[in-house]
């Protein structure tokens, strides 16, 4: 019965490879290159990574609304600063998750799919304590006497760059290690890490 069960999962895999496009086999060679291995190789690492991309993101939205809301040129080139390594540590967090969240669902498996709808479901949950939380914040200073009307569009801009990323940092966060091989071993200890 398994050998049976072994043959239709491999039939379900070639036929979900022959549906996918020359767009998706790139994005799969991609998502799945193996060269930034070492920086998301262990579970602290692509921690130390989603938090260092959480602040890179933190920093790029406030120089970006200092620069539109207090006009002020040089926050432009924070924002320059901030985009290559924002960049890396975004495709350091894809490369950890195989290219969960960038995919397409042909070019996924079943358990690929099943986690990503896991990751987003975690992602949402984790936005609707977010906006509780910006909703009672900006309540309470609107009954402080602070002129509410001014936090409305970086409150909201901020929560969609949010919103936008949760589901990236919630994969990284929970992205599992991937086995070892025996042949990358040497004397009981990871090669490269």
């Amino acid at each position: 019965m398994s050998g049976k069960g072994a043959r239709q999962g491999q039939a379900q895999g070639q036929a979900a490879q022959a549906r996918m496009t020359g767009y998706d086999r790139r994005m799969y060679a991609i998502m799945n290159r193996r060269e930034a291995a070492p920086l998301y190789a262990t579970a602290g690492r692509r921690r130390a990574v989603v938090v260092a991309h959480m602040a890179l993101t933190a920093l790029g939205i406030a120089c970006w609304l200092y620069s539109v809301l207090g006009d002020e040129r040089w926050a432009t080139f924070g924002i320059l600063g901030v985009l290559l390594p924002w960049c890396v540590a975004t495709g350091v967090i894809n490369g950890a998750t195989r290219g969960l969240l960038e995919l397409r669902a042909r070019a996924l498996d079943e358990r690929q799919r099943a986690e990503k709808d896991r990751v987003v479901t975690r992602a949402h949950q984790a936005m609707m304590w977010l906006l509780l939380g910006a909703t009672v914040a900006v309540g309470c200073a609107g009954l402080a006497g602070v002129e509410v009307e001014g936090l409305i569009f970086p409150v909201l801009f901020s929560v969609f760059v949010v919103h936008w990323l949760m589901p990236l940092w919630m994969a990284g966060l929970t992205a599992a290690d991937e086995p070892v091989d025996e042949a990358d071993e040497v004397d009981g200890e990871p090669v490269g890490v």
